[in-house]
C-alpha cells in the first residue's frame, strides 16, 4: 500500500520536546500502513551469520538465516564454505557431518559434498548407477571483520550487492570489540532503538542524566541519518562510559555529537566529542533474523574504539568498557523484547509513534523489506467455538484498533 507522506527532513537544532511541531500536519486522520512487524528482511544483502573464531578449521558450524538452516565449515585450506544444512539423501543436517579436506561428508550414509554444494561421492553407489542430478544449495560466503557473511538471496546479485566498508576496523589507531547476541524481537525494533536516542532515560543508571537534542536528519529510499547533541545533565556515570567517549577516568562530562545512520540493512553510530574532529568510537551493527517468522534476531556489532595517546591504556580500560557496553545492551534488550511481547499479545502493532525520524526509518524498512507469510489464526478447533465473550480480544483476534504507526496523523519520536 502506498502512503502519501510529507517531507520530514529536518535541518537545524530541534529540541526533543518540540520535535512534533517541526512536522507538517496531514489532515484526514491516521493513514493505514502495513504492519512493519510483518515485513521480512530482504535476503539480497550480505549478512553475518557467525563470528570467524566460531568456525574452526575442519569443523562444522550450524548457522541460520530467517528459518533457513545453513552449515558453515572451514576446510583444511582455511576457506569457509556455506551450504544448505540438509543432506540431499535423507535430509539429515550436514552440520552433524565430518570435514575431510575441502569436502563435507554427511554423518549418516557418508555422502560427500564439495564447497559448491555438488555431490562428490556416494561411497556405496554401484558402478553404472546414476547419481542424483543435484546436490544442495551453496551460498556465496565472505569472511571479513572477524565475521562470516553469507548472501542468502539471489546468487546472481551477490557480486554487485553493497558490502560493509569499515576502514577503522583495520586501523592501527583503533581496537575493535565484537558483539554477538540473540535478541528475541523483530529486527525493526533494533533499528528504532539505536536511531531514537530519546530513550536515554532508560540508561540513567549507567550514563547519568543525558539531554539529547536532535540537530537534524535526512532520509532517502534506503537510509535515514540523524545527528544528536548529547549534553550531560548530572547524575552518576559508569567509568566505562567516560573511557569509551575519550573523557578518561576523570569524566570531563563534555557534550558529544552522535550520528546514527540506518543504511539498509545495516546501522552505523559515530560518537565525536565536542571540540574534536575524529570519532571516539564507531559502532557498526547488523540484525539477522533467525526464525522464519522473524521474531528473533541475532545482533552482530563491531565497536571500533580510538586508542588513547598513552600506550597500553586501551588494554587497561578494556574490561571497564566491556562492562559498560554490556550493561547498556542488557537494558536495550529488555526494552525491545518487551515491545515484541506486546506485539505478540496484541497480534498487531498498536504503537503510537510520534517522532518523524522513526516514522521515516519504518518507511525505509517497509519499502526495502519483503512480505512475511501470514501466520495461521490460533485456536481454530472446537474449544474456540465455546470461548466466552471477550476471549477473542484476549487472544488478539478482536477487530483492529488504531493503525500501527500513527494516531491522529504523522508526528514525531
Amino acid at each position: 500500500m502506498t502512503e502519501a507522506r510529507p517531507d520530514r527532513s529536518v535541518a537545524g537544532p530541534v529540541p526533543v520536546g518540540d520535535a512534533v511541531s517541526a512536522v507538517p500536519h496531514v489532515s484526514g486522520g491516521p493513514l493505514a500502513v502495513p504492519d512493519l512487524r510483518k515485513v521480512g528482511i530482504c535476503p539480497d544483502y550480505w549478512y553475518p551469520v557467525a563470528t570467524s573464531r566460531s568456525v574452526r578449521r575442519n569443523r562444522t558450524f550450524a548457522a541460520v538465516f530467517a528459518g533457513e538452516r545453513i552449515v558453515l565449515y572451514r576446510g583444511s585450506s582455511g576457506t569457509v564454505h556455506a551450504l544448505e544444512d540438509r543432506c540431499a539423501h535423507r535430509q539429515v543436517p550436514l552440520s552433524m557431518g565430518v570435514v575431510e579436506g575441502e569436502v563435507l561428508r554427511c554423518c549418516y550414509h557418508a555422502w560427500a559434498y564439495r564447497g559448491n554444494g555438488r555431490i562428490s561421492q556416494i561411497p556405496y553407489l554401484p558402478k553404472g548407477c546414476e547419481r542424483p542430478p543435484r546436490g544442495v544449495r551453496a551460498y556465496p560466503v565472505r569472511e571479513a571483520y572477524g565475521l562470516v557473511f553469507v548472501f542468502p538471496g539471489d546468487e546472481a546479485l551477490a557480486e554487485a550487492a553493497p558490502f560493509p566498508f569499515l576502514p577503522e576496523y583495520h586501523s592501527a589507531a583503533h581496537r575493535t570489540m565484537t558483539f554477538s547476541r540473540t535478541v528475541r524481537c523483530h529486527y525493526s525494533f533494533m533499528h528504532e532503538n539505536l536511531l531514537d536516542m530519546n530513550h536515554q532515560f532508560l540508561h540513567r543508571g549507567v550514563l547519568g542524566r543525558i539531554r539529547p537534542e536532535l540537530l537534524g536528519y535526512d532520509s532517502g529510499p534506503r537510509h535515514v541519518e540523524a545527528r544528536y547533541l548529547f549534553v550531560p545533565a548530572g547524575g552518576r556515570k559508569d567509568r566505562g562510559a567516560g573511557l569509551l567517549s575519550a573523557e578518561g577516568l576523570g569524566g570531563k562530562d563534555r557534550p558529544d555529537i552522535v550520528t546514527i545512520r540506518t543504511e539498509y540493512p545495516y546501522q552505523l553510530l559515530r560518537d565525536v566529542p565536542e571540540g574534536t574532529d575524529l570519532p571516539a568510537f564507531s559502532l557498526w551493527a547488523a540484525y539477522v533474523p533467525e526464525d522464519a517468522e522473524q521474531r528473533v534476531n541475532h545482533a552482530y556489532g563491531l565497536l571500533m574504539i580510538a586508542k588513547p595517546p598513552v600506550p597500553g591504556a586501551i588494554h587497561l580500560a578494556w574490561p571497564l568498557i566491556r562492562r559498560f557496553t554490556e550493561r547498556v545492551f542488557a537494558q536495550d534488550r529488555m526494552a525491545v523484547e518487551a515491545e515484541q511481547r506486546a506485539w505478540d499479545e496484541q497480534r498487531e502493532d498498536r504503537n503510537h509513534e510520534v517522532f518523524p525520524l522513526i516514522l521515516d526509518v519504518r518507511d525505509v524498512l517497509r519499502s526495502n523489506g519483503v512480505p512475511l507469510p501470514e501466520r495461521p489464526a490460533p485456536d481454530c478447533g472446537p474449544c474456540a467455538l465455546a470461548a466466552p465473550p471477550g476471549a477473542a480480544a484476549a487472544r488478539g483476534t478482536a477487530p483492529a484498533a488504531a493503525p500501527a504507526d500513527r494516531a491522529g496523523g504523522p508526528s514525531a519520536v
